[in-house]
């Protein structure tokens, strides 16, 4: 299974602001020569690149060939500044960048004279990657193997995290197990029409798109996020299967009745998200709508263990991420001591995937349990079918007054008033309490913001969940600082009100 098993002239993805069609042929061609660009680099198996770029044509050219080539590829977010990508270059050990001309001033001249750079357009550093592309041979090289991406954790909880797996010299076509379980779960083949919602610097849009051409389907890749146009290519290309995070979903169901009814969403057998939990009612109105194809699952860039959940068994266990498909879930107190059904402790899994954290085993010991079973960080329960609820995240637990909080109990309540288009909920100081709620809201229309609003927000919250819950203050913000995958960076949001106490 990769991309020269496949018809030549087939379309291997397409980028749907330009409109620029990727055959197979000519992905199997640049793949085979950037591979051979990397050899002549001093990249041997078991080497590193780095990919910092937007979505962009060469972008899953470049995957490929680092996949073929046996290397490690580590993408890095656009949104990173300087002192995250010269973490990230420094700690991955990767010995070639390719960027662009504005994306390479984020990168400090210090961590540039370790790398060979390349550019995918004209500028004063590095060399350009499509004219010395060119020059190389299109036939695969001598010794091709299985490579891996080599992905770092986004930072929303602190310094970015970087999970290398093992290479094990596999011949090329070779497909790791847990790989194999999610293309039986999604049914992917070559007759896939996969919408592309999502950064590809991030884990799941990347490793779907590799997946999806690594069986012989069609990838349609969106530059950006925008829920028209998404609704638009949907009905367009006759999307069989998408990928998308909750807050696309509340996009989408904010969009006019007669915006969302004038586009066909019948051709979709699957709908995937993750990421993040999805509000309950936001799911029940997107199965409404969608149908009963939304397909949920649970796991991380460190593939530790994963669940999953179809719609027809999350309409009977509903807030439910599903059951375990990869490792064994266990739910463990501060103390380590497993917890029975129905309680709620940090998420665990055993016999999963082993992973470690690169060159950081503190915080690898961090994520592993006395019973060495490893955990993402999350909070949650089983209940008596093995089903999996999520809180939140460990890290952050609102304490007040001895009583523990969830945030994204509120954030899912909050999100559903017709005003608001996002919500981060967190906790700021409280002389009494140690801890108050807080709610930072990012408005369907900005000029709406006002006290009166902020009053009516909390009286929202009151009317649906427990008092002590609520925010007892509403702050309006222009745009809070998600990731394009979904992740809220509440850090940045929290550690205004913190000013010298230790951040979450």
């Amino acid at each position: 299974m990769y991309p020269g098993r496949h018809p030549g002239h087939k379309i291997a993805y397409e980028m749907v602001g330009t409109g620029r069609q990727v055959t197979y042929g000519e992905l199997e061609a640049d793949s085979n020569r950037a591979a051979h660009l990397f050899r002549g680099a001093g990249l041997g198996p078991g080497g590193g690149i780095a990919i910092l770029l937007p979505n962009c044509e060469e972008y899953l050219k470049i995957a490929w060939a680092a996949q073929r080539a046996g290397l490690y590829y580590t993408p890095i977010s656009v949104l990173f500044q300087q002192r995250e990508i010269d973490y990230i270059l420094s700690n991955s050990d990767a010995s070639l960048l390719i960027t662009n001309r504005d994306l390479v001033r984020r990168v400090s001249p210090e961590v540039l004279a370790n790398l060979d750079v390349y550019l995918t357009d004209e500028g004063e550093t590095g060399r350009h990657w499509a004219s010395t592309l060119g020059a190389m041979p299109t036939h695969p090289i001598a010794d091709e193997s299985e490579g891996a991406e080599m992905i770092y954790s986004s930072g929303t909880t602190g310094q970015p995290k970087g999970v290398r797996f093992p290479l094990k010299g596999l011949p090329l076509g070779t497909v790791a197990p847990l790989v194999q379980t999610r293309i039986a779960l999604h049914e992917i083949d070559e007759s896939v029409r996969y919408l592309s919602t999502a950064p590809l610097y991030h884990s799941a849009p990347l490793r779907y798109n590799l997946m999806v051409t690594r069986l012989g389907g069609t990838a349609y890749v969106m530059e950006k996020f925008d829920a028209e146009q998404a609704l638009a290519l949907i009905a367009t290309h006759r999307i069989t299967h998408s990928q998308w995070v909750p807050t696309m979903f509340v996009r989408l169901l904010k969009l006019p009745e007669a915006v969302r009814a004038r586009y066909d969403v019948s051709s979709l057998k699957f709908a995937i998200h993750a990421a993040a939990p999805c509000p309950v009612t936001v799911k029940d109105a997107m199965i409404d709508w969608f149908g009963p194809i939304l397909y949920e699952y649970y796991s991380g860039t460190e593939a530790n263990g994963s669940t999953a959940i179809t719609s027809r068994e999350w309409l009977s266990h509903k807030g439910s991420v599903g059951r375990a498909i990869h490792g064994e879930l266990h739910i463990l107190d501060d103390d380590g001591v497993e917890l029975p059904v129905g309680e709620t402790g940090t998420v665990y899994f055993a016999n999963g995937s082993d992973f470690s954290y690169y060159k950081d085993p503190e915080k690898t010991r961090a994520a592993r349990s006395s019973q060495g079973w490893t955990t993402l960080g999350d909070i949650g329960y089983v209940d008596d079918e093995g089903y999996l609820y999520l809180k939140d995240r460990k890290s952050f637990m609102i304490i007040s007054g001895g009583v523990n909080i969830y945030p994204q109990e509120v954030e899912d309540c909050l999100v559903t008033h017709p005003a608001v288009a996002d919500v981060a909920v967190f906790g700021v100081p409280n002389d009494e309490f140690g801890e108050e709620v807080k709610a930072a809201v990012q408005l369907v229309d900005p000029a709406l913001a006002s006290p009166a609003l902020a009053q009516g927000l909390i009286d929202w919250c009151r009317e649906r969940i427990s008092h002590a819950k609520c925010p007892r203050s509403v702050d309006f913000e222009p745009e809070l600082p998600r990731h394009p995958t979904g992740k809220l960076y509440k850090r940045k949001l929290r550690d205004r009100y913190w000013l010298d106490a230790p951040s979450a």
